[in-house]
This record gives structure tokens, C-alpha cells and sequence, in this order.
């Protein structure tokens, strides 16, 4: 009888333990987000209060002085064994800027409810190696990103904002080794929520990591992205070409050493530049980081012109401390940026134009 009792006893506390598993294999909900907001100076004291220049391709986000919302970011995710589902809407003047639906800035002048998603995108894990990915989601060129708690600096660099920043498509990933991954995808465009020529674009990413500590991605766009004449129905000729270099070395445990290189190419016009990211961690709570870029778009391929539509050639510096506060959810980041140009890009208070900007920015960043 005692052995049947305990038989028993066992059966019911092995019940709830398979209940769990099963549930387990049902999926995770996961939900997170972060706000952002910022205090900018700009030392030019400019009339228009704005750091975006005579053509306004200065800045990306970080556009207006004084005190500022940045972005609010909703993430949620759902994830099983073999798939992951992300929906990640965003809202303020970030989102608006971000031009998710392709209504030009700024603050998303004509409105749409596309500008809210950010991403929208599915994963189907067909096996441990290999991932198929489908709708909205994040471009994989650059080193940063647009989500301010996963870069070191508030603002962006001219690499960032003269790249992509979505793309709406589908992509396949290989995982041979946790040191070797190929991807590759069909996408609608660059930044772009719909084909404007029914000419898709193809993207590509190589991973290695040769050491330990030590990744680096070779990333590539190439895709026609003229638009089809109205009348002849006849797309131009003319290729969007971008090669990307991305790469992390962890030197110590304390000091980490980043490089961001790009080459585009259209209409046998290029542009190009290259961004270093030294980062030193003194503690868990306060961290330094650097940022020099050198950029180049004399052609005039991309969007960073003068007042002129001419293009130019852009230094820039950028300091960062960072406070780590509130069990790691708060990010304080002033941060002390100079940009010089090769020719006259801004126009001070006193009215003159002057090839340089300096600005001083405390940035603001919760995250959960």
C-alpha cells in the first residue's frame, strides 16, 4: 500500500512538471522598449535653432537644440522552437524622421500609421543552421543602429545617415559554425516600403570570426533604384552598389575597439568613409567612448549637399562619457561633438557662414 501511495504521490508531482514543458513548447511572449529625450547646444547659436546645416542633411535625428524628444520604442516578440515573430513600432520625432513609411520628413509631414513600424518581421527556424526571415525589417549595413540604447553615441554618424536604414523583402541565413554565417535576401528597395520599378534588390552579409573576440561583417547591397518613367514604363539604367565593413575587437575586458568602412557607387559616382569606436569600461556604471569619421560625398550621390546640391567632404569628432544609473536601465550620455567641412555647410547667429559646428548634447535614455 505504501509503495502505491508513493507511486501515486509521484505520478501527481511529475503532472505539473509536463504541464510546464508543454507550455514551454507553446512559446514566450517577450515585450520591451526604451524613451529617449536629449538637451542639445550648438555653439554656432544658429537663428533656426536647427544643427542640420544650409541643406538640412547634417544630422539625422538630433535636429533641433534646446530639449527634445527622441524616440519611444514598443518591441514585442513571440518565440518558439522553430519560429520568432518581432513587431517593433516606434513613435515621436525619431519615428517620423525614420521615414518607415516613406512619407518625407520632417516629423512626417503627410502622416501614415506605416511610420509606427519600425519592423515587422518573422523568423522560421527550419533547422539549428539555417533561418528564413520575411516582411520589415532593419537594415544590415553600418555599425549603428537607429535604436539609441544599442549605440554608445546619440548621435549618428554620417555613414549611418547617408546609408540605409530598412529594407522590406525576405532573407536566408547559415550558420556553418558559431565563427562562419552567410545571408542573402530579395528586398523592395532601400528604405523603401514599396518597389518603385518592380526591380528587386539583392543583399548579402558574410560573418567571420577569426579569434576569439574578434567579428567582422562584410555586408552588400546592389539594386536599380530609379524610378520606372511614367510614360515609357522603362526603367533607367544605373546601379546602386554599397559594400560595408563592420568589425569588433575586444582587446581587453575592458577596452573595445570598433571600425565602420563603406564604398557606394551609382552612376559611376561614388561615396564613402570610414568610422573608428574606441570604448573604455573604467566600471560597470561609467564607460568613455570616442568616435572619428572622415566621409566623403564630393559627387553628390547621397544626401549630405550644400545649400547648392553640391557635394562635400565631411571630419568629424565625437566624445562620449556614459553613466550607467537605476540597475542598468538609465543611460546618461553628454556628449561633445565637432563636424568641419570642407566648404561652407552652416550659418551662425551673426549670420555668416562658417565651414564647422560644434555642439554639446545630454542625452537621456531609458530603457526596459
Amino acid at each position: 500500500m505504501k509503495k502505491t501511495l508513493t507511486a501515486l504521490f509521484s505520478l501527481f508531482l511529475a503532472v505539473p512538471a509536463f504541464s510546464q514543458d508543454k507550455e514551454e513548447d507553446k512559446g514566450k511572449f517577450t515585450f520591451s522598449g526604451y524613451i529617449d529625450s536629449y538637451y542639445l547646444s550648438n555653439f554656432n547659436n544658429p537663428r533656426d535653432m536647427k544643427n542640420t546645416g544650409a541643406s538640412g542633411t547634417a544630422r539625422a535625428f538630433d535636429q533641433k537644440t534646446g530639449f527634445s524628444l527622441g524616440l519611444a520604442q514598443t518591441k514585442i516578440g513571440y518565440s518558439t522552437s522553430k519560429s520568432d515573430v518581432v513587431l517593433d513600432l516606434t513613435f515621436g520625432p525619431n519615428a517620423d524622421l525614420g521615414n518607415y513609411g516613406n512619407n518625407i520628413g520632417p516629423l512626417g509631414k503627410d502622416g501614415s500609421s506605416s511610420l509606427i513600424i519600425k519592423q515587422a518581421y518573422f523568423n522560421w527556424k527550419a533547422t539549428d543552421k539555417f533561418t528564413l526571415t520575411a516582411g520589415q525589417f532593419g537594415t544590415h549595413i553600418g555599425y549603428e543602429v537607429i535604436d539609441a540604447p544599442a549605440n554608445y553615441h546619440y548621435s549618428l554618424s554620417n555613414l549611418f545617415n547617408n546609408g540605409p536604414f530598412y529594407h522590406v523583402g525576405v532573407k536566408a541565413a547559415y550558420a556553418f559554425s558559431d565563427k562562419f554565417a552567410l545571408m542573402g535576401g530579395i528586398v523592395s528597395g532601400v528604405d523603401q516600403l514599396y518597389s518603385n520599378n518592380n526591380k528587386p534588390g539583392l543583399i548579402a552579409q558574410v560573418f567571420v570570426q577569426p579569434t576569439a573576440g574578434w567579428n567582422v561583417y562584410v555586408n552588400g547591397i546592389t539594386i536599380n533604384r530609379n524610378s520606372k518613367d511614367p510614360v515609357t514604363g522603362v526603367t533607367p539604367t544605373g546601379t546602386y552598389n554599397l559594400l560595408d565593413l563592420t568589425t569588433t575587437y575586444q582587446v581587453t575586458d575592458k577596452f573595445l575597439f570598433g571600425l565602420n568602412a563603406a564604398t557606394g557607387e551609382q552612376g559611376g559616382k561614388t561615396w564613402g568613409g570610414i568610422a573608428l569606436y574606441p570604448k573604455y569600461d573604467f566600471s560597470s556604471t561609467f564607460s568613455l567612448g570616442a568616435r572619428y569619421e572622415s566621409f566623403s560625398n564630393k559627387d553628390g550621390v547621397t544626401a549630405l549637399i550644400d545649400a547648392n546640391g553640391n557635394g562635400v567632404s565631411v571630419n568629424s569628432f565625437t566624445i562620449t562619457p556614459t553613466f550607467t544609473v537605476a540597475d542598468g536601465h538609465l543611460l546618461l550620455k553628454p556628449e561633445f561633438r565637432v563636424d568641419s567641412y570642407d566648404k561652407n555647410f552652416f550659418v551662425d547667429g551673426d549670420g555668416k557662414d562658417t565651414k564647422s559646428q560644434s555642439t554639446f548634447t545630454w542625452a537621456m535614455i531609458y530603457k526596459f
